[in-house]
């Protein structure tokens, strides 16, 4: 068994099916407790040396009656504990799986940017089967030990007292013992589980990445480096089985010393007359009766000790705060957003950096205008988009929406109504349709999917395809070009129609034709709601409403191209350069 806040409140809320269990499991060990009673019982009747009644057929036939009975009822008992233990351990298991998951997507940018996708697997699939098994398997051993245990003992005390007190004198060596070697398993196994992180984080990165692996022709050394990863979780393995064999072994020890024990002094007892042959057979089964106990106990101690390893890995994950979340205060008045947007004085810094990502940032953007954010890569661009949708906190009264400060809005409806296309396009092993629908509240019609994949100039590329908008695509959209699957994010997020749109970045894998007509379908059909569009080239948004133009987290100029050129010489010189790059790529 495992204890902790995270898990305890599952023991109160599968209660039912535990008593349950518990009950079943107490009547299959007073009837276990029974057998060794018919066997004194055939035992007495076969020993002429007794004055008890001498086995008959009849005789024979009611303990063959009593040992059905107890049969019968043992085998029953052991299907409802096994139903109530096990079904009750899988569903907490699916329980605490759902409440990780759950606070997982609460959990900000900065959190995933310092814990690896292989750590977080190993944690709903390892770490969560250890306590599956601990709270099923945990509270049979922990319940048949102490039931079937003391009354097993209490049986064999009533036969003699002095036997009893010598069998339990090597069980309590081993109780020590077992407690010593528990709490170095239980480190162990938490090097276990960190190997085994480690080798996921890796397995997962060389998958992700066998593009480049294979393009740089670096197999060999990938191939190197997981079999040192590979070693150090085998030998983090080999380490914990010893610890376990070396506790199998000082339990096998210390019962067999045991046996040794009874069958002496035991022994002794029937040669001088105090023990009869059926008492020596009765005590023997009785303590056969606690080896289960006393293994269920050493069995306990090594799975306690990995469930509590594992329960501080998974609760280090549930305590972790969630850090950009809803006041308590949060306004509950407004359900929409129609995309008017003010930065004022903001100055931000990502957690944990040594610098300013954003420094004195303030203009306005009145809703319904096209705007472009350029600037120079590590300018602040992203950053300055990514506070827009509350992926970090920022200070009070530095981002309005609609003249609110962000931080009283609910961040659903923030999100709700702005729509999302980065520079990472995430796309899912699933078809082109089920994709671009990801953000349609139900079953997107495949009309409203194709008219925004038209949009997207994406339409004519994917009747190519055999399946149409029914082809799968592979992990991450591997099986698609880079321009295809930035048009098949723009589709996405165009299908959500919200009233602030932002492209990070999102035409910069398609030709130019394919972004002027990208281009000129946004400007045509969001008349009205605000776009956002950034870019590194300023011929892609030249032609907005409005430039903002950053550098190295400043704001340098805001105001159309033609009154920056005017105004802004850090901007016009860029205009020149870019210029003259074009110029020079062309004869090239």
């Amino acid at each position: 068994m495992v204890f902790g806040k995270h898990l305890n409140k599952y023991y109160l809320k599968y209660a039912l099916f535990l008593l349950l269990g518990i009950g079943a499991l107490i009547l299959v060990d007073v009837y276990q407790l029974k057998i060794p009673e018919i066997y004194g019982q055939v035992i007495d009747g076969l020993d002429p040396t007794t004055d008890t009644t001498k086995l008959t057929i009849d005789t024979l036939k009611i303990l063959c009656k009593d040992m059905l009975i107890v049969v019968i009822f043992m085998v029953i008992g052991r299907f409802l504990w096994r139903v109530c233990f096990y079904g009750a351990a899988v569903r907490v298991e699916a329980d605490l799986r759902k409440e990780m998951f759950s606070h997982c997507k609460n959990l900000s940018s900065n959190f995933y940017q310092h814990n690896k996708v292989g750590n977080m697997m190993s944690l709903f699939t390892n770490d969560i089967e250890t306590i599956h098994e601990c709270f099923g398997d945990g509270v049979l051993m922990f319940v048949d030990a102490l039931c079937l245990g003391g009354m097993a003992i209490f049986k064999m005390f009533r036969l003699n007292a002095f036997l009893t007190f010598l069998s339990l004198i090597p069980m309590v060596f081993m109780g020590i013992i077992s407690g010593i070697v528990g709490g170095y398993m239980r480190k162990k196994w938490k090097i276990r589980q960190e190997a085994f992180s480690e080798l996921s984080d890796f397995s997962q990165e060389s998958f992700s990445g066998i593009a480049v692996i294979k393009a740089f022709v670096k197999e060999f050394k990938e191939l190197i480096a997981f079999r040192y990863v590979n070693k150090r979780n085998e030998k983090a393995n080999v380490d914990f089985v010893k610890a376990s064999t070396l506790l199998n072994i000082f339990v096998t020890l210390f019962v067999q010393s045991v046996v040794t024990i009874i069958l002496g002094v035991g022994g002794y007892y029937a040669y001088t007359g105090t023990f009869n042959a059926s008492k020596l057979i009765m005590f023997l089964s009785y303590f056969n009766s606690v080896v289960w106990p006393v293994m269920a106990l050493s069995r306990l101690i090594e799975m306690s000790s990995r469930g509590r390893a594992s329960l501080n890995r998974i609760s280090e994950l549930l305590d972790t705060p969630i850090e950009v979340k809803d006041r308590l205060d949060v306004r509950k008045d407004i359900d929409k957003i129609y995309g008017k947007i003010e930065y004022r004085n903001l100055t931000f810094r990502y957690p944990g950096a040594d610098y300013d990502a954003l420094k004195n940032i303030s203009f306005t953007i009145n809703a319904g205008e096209n705007i472009g954010i350029i600037g120079k890569t590590g300018a602040g661009k992203t950053t300055l988009v990514d506070l827009m949708l509350r992926t970090y906190n920022v200070e009070d009264n530095t981002i309005l929406i609609d003249d609110n400060d962000i931080n009283t809005l609910p961040i659903n409806l923030v999100r709700q109504y702005a729509s999302y296309v980065p520079q990472d396009n995430f796309l899912f092993s699933d078809t082109i349709a089920a994709n671009i629908a990801f953000a349609y509240d139900g079953k997107s019609p495949i009309e409203e999917v194709t008219k925004v994949a038209k949009l997207a100039d994406l339409d004519s590329n994917i009747s190519e395809f055999k399946d149409g908008y029914n082809t799968m695509l592979g992990e991450r959209g591997v099986t698609i070009s880079g321009g295809q699957k930035q048009r098949t994010s723009i589709a996405r997020a165009l299908l959500k129609d919200a009233a602030i749109l932002i492209l990070d970045d999102a035409v910069s894998a398609v030709d130019t034709k394919t972004e002027k007509t990208i281009l000129d379908n946004l400007k045509a059909t969001r008349k009205g709601k605000t776009t956002i569009l950034i870019a590194h080239r300023i011929s892609t948004v030249e032609k907005m409403d409005k430039i903002l133009f950053l550098d190295d987290g400043n704001l340098i100029a805001f105001d159309s191209h033609e009154n920056l050129l005017k105004t802004c010489h850090e901007y016009r010189k860029m205009v020149e350069l870019q210029r003259l790059e074009d110029e020079y790529g062309g004869e090239e």
